[in-house]
């Protein structure tokens, strides 16, 4: 009999060699290159598709009529992110650290569709808990009925043998990592093993009309564990994320082949479970401190929803040689360009100061039009002179201190409006081309030094 080929995998990428490296030659990374033995040809890896066979067809006989039927899951704001429910057929992998609330959303999930006017059967797999601990979480979140079951396995040949005698309409997989296909030598959650049974369930998605909801761990940067190739293969990929002493957490879209891939989702974790939050700008903004300097608000575009968000700065004198900067929801680049920009073109001596800069409620601001709110929150915080609170700031900053416009001005405006806001800086426009909400004065400027003067008087040319 013949030596089964080894071939090496990148555990981080996916990435295939044919010898042993340290570093992957792809994504760089080190020590992350393990030996797979390939058991079975490509040709037993057939592409996932209701049709196997029958060639190529005119694109314009393809038939259309049942594309994208959709379900509610009975959770607003997941319905939001899967833009606008979920698909039938659709694969969705779900990812985030561990204790985040992934295993407790979909279990809501379950519950939601068990009582649903027009729900089917749900069938729940878990290779990390047993069938009591299920039962127990679920009798906590309020999750029961008759259509739901469950099933404690890691065998894939076990769960499609379940699947045949269930005929589900929803599966859910707790997690990808966990199931192992005895066809294969590796153990469970090594590349071969994740590729090839994510490869079956997409099949049986797309073939059968089931949908799929796959759980997927984070490695230590953030991303799903795993190659690569796993997030290429279903049809939405979300992030959920939050600090688990915090009361909130964010379902971000990452991929989503059926809607918006920038909308977000807004939860707050409570004894019960997970509850929708419809109104989240209102919720990261409370508790914000009255009259506070270092403090500025900014509306920030996800996906089709204004969301107010607050940027605090905070400058303090040290005798370091090299300040601190710490940055904790804006990209560091960006951040370290706007500082540079406030120093030379607002004149502001930061050089000799630590600077922190936070977006407050775990979101991140990696919008332009959030520079403004991040220059004018660093000014106040070095004067220690607060801006107002019905101050909210727009706008994208540039290498010479232009101010520069962003699209949908009229839908963050009226959302400010909404909240309270009656003060708007916002980068000089032509007259008439933009109507301001009822309330609202705008603060039309050129540069960053004219923000700063209109806000804070004069202090920024100290």
């Amino acid at each position: 009999m013949a030596k089964a080929k080894a071939v090496y995998f990148c555990t981080e990428c996916g990435n295939e060699t044919i010898k042993w490296q340290g570093q992957c030659p792809v994504c760089g990374a080190w020590n992350t290159i393990v030996e797979a033995p390939s058991a079975r040809s490509a040709a037993k890896h057939p592409s996932p598709s209701r049709k196997q066979s029958g060639g190529a067809v005119k694109l314009t006989d393809v038939d259309i009529s049942d594309a994208e039927v959709r379900f509610f899951t009975g959770l607003k704001e997941f319905d939001r992110v899967l833009g606008g429910g979920a698909v039938i057929g659709s694969v969705v992998l779900v990812g985030g650290d561990p204790g985040i609330g992934k295993s407790t959303l979909l279990l809501q999930l379950c519950g939601n569709l068990a009582t649903a006017k027009h729900g089917g059967k749900v069938l729940y797999v878990s290779g990390e808990e047993s069938e009591r601990q299920l039962k127990l979480r679920a009798d906590r979140l309020g999750a029961s009925g008759d259509a739901i079951y469950v099933l404690a396995e890691s065998n894939l040949s076990e769960i499609l043998t379940q699947y045949n005698a269930l005929s589900p309409e929803v599966i859910i997989i707790d997690s990808i990592q966990t199931l192992y296909d005895d066809e294969i030598d590796n153990a469970p959650g090594s590349v071969t093993q994740v590729k090839d049974c994510a490869m079956k369930l997409t099949r049986l998605a797309k073939s059968e009309g089931v949908t799929v909801f796959i759980v997927g761990h984070v490695n230590k940067e953030g991303a799903i564990a795993g190659p690569k190739v796993l997030e290429h293969m279903v049809d939405c990929v979300l992030y959920f994320e939050g600090e688990r002493t915090a009361g909130y957490r964010l379902l971000r879209a990452a991929k989503n082949r059926f809607g918006s891939a920038n909308e977000i989702g807004v939860f707050e974790m409570t004894g019960n479970g997970l509850a929708d939050v419809p109104n989240p700008s209102e919720t990261l903004l409370s508790g914000r401190p009255q009259n506070a300097p270092g403090s500025c608000v900014t509306c920030l575009m996800e996906g089709s929803r204004p969301l107010l968000a607050e940027i605090q700065a905070l400058a303090s004198p040290t005798n370091s040689a090299n300040p601190r900067r710490t940055f904790t929801g804006i990209d560091w680049n960006r951040a370290a360009l706007l500082l540079a920009v406030l120093e030379k073109r607002g004149s502001l001596r930061l050089g000799t100061n630590d600077v922190f800069i936070n977006a407050v409620g775990g979101i991140t601001a990696d919008e332009p039009a959030a520079d403004l709110a991040v220059i004018l929150a660093l000014t106040s915080g070095y004067l220690d002179r607060p801006l107002g609170d019905d101050l909210i700031a727009l706008g994208e900053v540039g290498l010479a201190g232009e101010l520069r416009g962003n699209a949908d001005m009229e839908r963050r405006l009226t959302e400010a409006a909404r909240l309270g806001f009656k003060r708007a800086v916002i980068p000089a426009r032509g007259k008439g081309k933009l109507r301001p909400p009822e309330g609202v004065r705008l603060i039309e400027v050129n540069t960053v030094r004219e923000a700063i003067s209109a806000v804070l008087g004069n202090g920024g040319n100290s």
